[in-house]
């Protein structure tokens, strides 16, 4: 198995998502992970890895997200979304386009965000959304994000307005919202939220949770993402079956042995494929300091498809 990209919807967490999956596919001790998290009441896009597909994960949480969103002005809530308690309210002098085009313009490019109470960052060890519910207000120190595209797709009169916003990862579409409804002077909320990207994974590759039910009583086969395609935004490297054998039983190897020159000093993960298999995913790597290879994760296919069997069979 691979990856699922699920049309979450508004309602459930991203592990109860998760959790039905695993359900569905009748595999209750196979792993089961989401590539990026979603508030229950948001939906769309979520990256659902299955089986050896979760040993990508940690390098789908870092891509940027694609995002549409609807604000609604006039009303503060404790959570900054629709979700909350309506702690204020504000008469929505001067709003229109224009104001709200403009505004939008000083939200683009890196900039600063505290984050929510409510949201599952830690401190001390607990989400902060533990304290929020206590009634306790934490501390927090702005981070920096990037938005990379920040576009109007239409306001609607009297108090909302559609965005589509195109981020870096750790931004908060809710605190955006918020910000810019402070922007204005007239405050506002997330209304709605919907992902449409995450990373390589688009909503028009998505399927919803009744789909996979469809699909699996029909005895059809899910349309899965491969492990390649999920890391196509990492470097590639292409190695011959010798090469590829050393890396799956994890012997030292110096990086320009892989066709790449020496190492650099910061070089990024990258993925590595037999080329001659499909292509088939070996392993992620990423130079060490040294200049040898370090495996970062490492595939059990490729082990089976090298005529190598499971670790496992080799105890």
């Amino acid at each position: 198995m691979s990856i699922l990209v699920i049309d979450k919807p508004s309602g459930p967490s991203s592990f109860t998502v998760c959790k039905r999956v695993r359900g569905m596919l009748r595999a209750p001790g196979q792993k089961v992970g989401h590539g990026g998290t979603l508030d229950p009441f948001a939906s769309g896009v979520l990256p659902v890895c299955l089986g050896e597909g979760t040993k990508v994960l940690p390098f789908l949480l870092g891509a940027d997200k694609t995002y549409e969103a609807v604000v609604r002005f006039g009303m503060e809530t404790d959570t900054l979304d629709a979700t909350g308690k309506v702690i204020a309210e504000h008469p929505l002098t001067g709003l229109d386009v224009a104001s709200v085009a403009s505004a939008l313009a000083d939200f683009r490019g890196e900039i600063e965000q505290i984050p929510p109470m409510y949201s599952a960052l830690k401190h001390a060890g607990r989400p902060l959304y533990v304290y929020a519910r206590r009634g306790q207000n934490v501390e927090r120190r702005p981070r920096r994000v990037t938005i990379h595209a920040l576009d109007m797709l239409g306001f609607v009169s009297p108090d909302r307005v559609r965005l589509r916003v195109r981020c870096s990862k750790g931004t908060y579409i809710r605190s955006l919202a918020a910000d810019l409804g402070t922007r204005l002077g007239v405050g506002g909320h997330l209304l709605e939220l919907r992902r449409t990207a995450a990373g390589p994974f688009r909503i028009e590759q998505a399927i919803t949770l009744e789909e996979v039910g469809a699909t699996l009583a029909a005895g059809r086969p899910l349309p899965e993402i491969s492990e390649v395609d999920a890391l196509s935004h990492l470097p590639r490297l292409c190695v011959d079956e010798p090469q590829a054998l050393s890396l799956v039983h994890g012997k030292d190897m110096a990086w320009r042995t892989l066709g790449r020159g020496d190492a650099p000093a910061d070089g990024p993960a990258c993925a590595v494929l037999d080329s001659a298999q499909g292509p088939r995913l070996i392993a992620i790597v990423t130079p060490e300091t040294d200049g040898r290879v370090k495996i970062l994760r490492g595939f059990q296919q490729a082990r089976e498809a090298l005529g190598l069997g499971s670790v496992a069979e080799r105890r």
